[in-house]
């Protein structure tokens, strides 16, 4: 299975995972200039930006250490130019939603990941 694949059965899983949690999907793989956030959302009045890591198997690390600096600033490029495209004036956070594509019941929803 391609990269490509791998990263859309990922969103297609988070997002269920999400709204069986009560977040409202606001938009999916939104983009600015190179940037890209996986998943934006509404949670009880808080703004959401969340990035999916999913993979087949931990040989190489667990998906969350995926996140990598340079990651970090892309994502928060992308959300500053949301932020100001829908004038959000309230309060958000930045998660990491991992996810273990062989057992998804097996995730890791972390909350204020970075910022």
């Amino acid at each position: 299975m391609n990269n490509k694949k791998i990263g859309d059965l990922g969103e297609d899983l988070a997002i269920k995972i999400l709204q069986s949690k009560d977040y409202e999907i606001l938009e999916r793989n939104y983009r600015y200039k190179r940037s890209e956030i996986d998943i934006i959302a509404l949670h009880h009045n808080l703004l959401v930006f969340i990035e999916v890591k999913s993979l087949h198997s931990f040989q190489h690390g667990f998906p969350e250490e995926r996140v990598n600096q340079a990651k970090v600033d892309k994502v928060m490029e992308a959300a500053e130019d949301y932020i100001h495209a829908i004038n959000w004036q309230k309060d958000i956070r930045f998660d990491i939603l991992s996810i273990n594509l062989k057992k998804p019941s097996e995730y890791l929803h972390i909350e204020d990941a970075f910022y």
